[in-house]
């Protein structure tokens, strides 16, 4: 999921003792998937010139803030769990607002993968970025203020709930309002599943910065 990031802070904490997972989501045979939604393939073809982040940048993703290459091992989980990268989030499509807490908020309800509100790249060697996955993220509040009452679905799965559990050392919300993200992994092949939260075939290791704790983003003038 996710960005964290960008005037957000991503997508994305914590260490020590065994983090609890994300809410499952139910069976994807339970949920249809809707007849109008874009298929894997349209996404892709929607989503393919952000290969190049310069691309992003101008159609208005932005970079998080904080830096930060989000792996398994920062979440506490095991390190073959694998990463996700860094994010570049579109404030307006998640939107961003302060909250009233240090935590990322917004106010944003946006499930269309052809236009996704996160993009998330793996960073290389040579410095350049490799796009790996989409993703979308919408705050629960939000979600249901809205009217309804079940998750949102995509290809008839249902996202993650992400929402902190006080009670374990972990942020489970990744300095985010609790929320639904789902990760497509369109650009990367990965072995736990094409919405899985992290993939073993991507890598931190040529990031150079960047920690894990995430910033909100700045107040909406």
């Amino acid at each position: 999921m996710i960005i964290v990031s960008t005037g957000f802070a991503f997508l994305l904490a914590g260490q020590a003792e065994a983090p609890a997972p994300a809410t499952p989501a139910p069976p994807a045979a339970q949920i249809p998937a809707k007849p109008t939604e874009p298929t894997l393939e349209q996404v892709r073809a929607a989503t393919e010139r952000f290969r190049d982040v310069k691309v992003a940048l101008a159609e208005g993703y932005e970079r998080d803030p904080t830096d930060i290459c989000e792996t398994a091992e920062l979440m506490g989980r095991p390190a073959s769990v694998g990463a996700m990268g860094i994010h570049f989030a579109h404030p307006g499509r998640l939107g961003f607002r302060q909250g009233a807490t240090d935590r990322v908020d917004g106010n944003g309800t946006h499930t269309d993968f052809l236009k996704p509100g996160v993009l998330i790249y793996e960073p290389q060697a040579d410095g350049t970025l490799q796009l790996v996955a989409v993703e979308n993220l919408v705050f629960l509040k939000s979600w249901e203020d809205a009217g309804n009452t079940a998750p949102p679905t995509f290809q008839g799965v249902a996202y993650d709930q992400m929402v902190d559990d006080p009670a374990t050392t972990l942020d489970e919300a990744h300095m985010f309002e609790p929320h639904y993200d789902r990760h497509v992994w369109l650009y990367r092949d990965n072995p736990n599943g094409i919405f899985a939260q992290f993939n073993p075939n991507v890598s931190c290791k040529a990031h150079k910065s960047g920690g894990h704790h995430h910033a909100p983003p700045p107040p909406t003038p």
